[in-house]
């Protein structure tokens, strides 16, 4: 019985092996098209900062250009995050969220690429693009006695007292009161590839954005707002190549 418990995970690994050693994808990396999903993290948001759709297409063994847009959270440095007497969190004197979606134009050119079966390949990208923000009001629930709340937008000169604030609104609350901000997006960054695949992809994208906007977004009225935006991110995405 011990001998065939020995025997058994011997066995799925022998399997597991032959089976990748099967695929005739291992270390072809000649494709035309790839599609990719990614998960943002920047200095501009908060644990997610925001979603990416990316499509690219091959020109030259090392150079590709590709479309994708970006759907982001974007804050203000000065946001501070606060608990209520509920044990809720709001944000101290946010008025406004700034949502902003970016089509994106870009090129990439591989600097180093990968051998077979090993390493990480290495490319650098840049993109540019237009910006459509849209500045939804931030709500709150506010306790304006002991027996009555309201769920409003977030006046700092209204809502003096921290003590009232019982949480946040609802998700999307007043998203069709938004007003729409136009602007203009760039990026540069450095792609690392893993995997050895050539159906699917995944890796990490480190870059750096500019954003702005033709108008100042009131984040946080009582605070410094502005209409340029920069930011350090890093991108998680996975996707499949044809």
């Amino acid at each position: 019985m011990t001998k065939l418990k020995l025997l058994l995970p011997l066995l799925f690994i022998f399997i597991a092996i032959d089976t990748f050693a099967q695929r005739d994808d291992i270390g072809n990396y000649e494709y035309d098209k790839e599609y990719l999903f990614g998960v943002n993290k920047n200095t501009n948001g908060g644990l997610i900062g925001g979603f990416v759709f990316k499509v690219g297409t091959r020109i030259t063994d090392e150079q590709f250009s590709f479309w994708s847009i970006e759907l982001s959270n974007v804050k203000n440095p000065k946001e501070v995050r606060y608990n209520t007497v509920l044990g809720n969190s709001y944000i101290f004197g946010k008025s406004n969220y700034l949502y902003s979606i970016r089509p994106q134009y870009g090129r990439e050119i591989v600097l180093f690429k990968k051998a077979p079966n090993q390493g990480v390949q290495v490319s650098a990208l840049a993109a540019i693009g237009p910006s459509l923000g849209l500045i939804a009001p931030y709500y709150i629930e506010y306790a304006v006695n002991r027996v009555e709340t309201v769920s409003e937008q977030y006046d700092p000169e209204v809502h003096q007292s921290r003590f009232n604030i019982l949480g946040t609104g609802r998700l999307f609350q007043g998203i069709g009161q938004s007003e729409l901000a136009i602007g203009a997006n760039v990026k540069a960054a450095l792609n690392f590839e893993f995997g050895v695949f050539r159906s699917n992809v995944t890796g990490l994208e480190l870059g750096y954005m500019l954003e702005g906007f033709t108008k100042e977004i009131p984040l946080i009225p009582t605070a410094e707002n502005r209409q340029l935006f920069q930011s350090v991110y890093f991108t998680f995405y996975y996707g499949f190549r044809k």
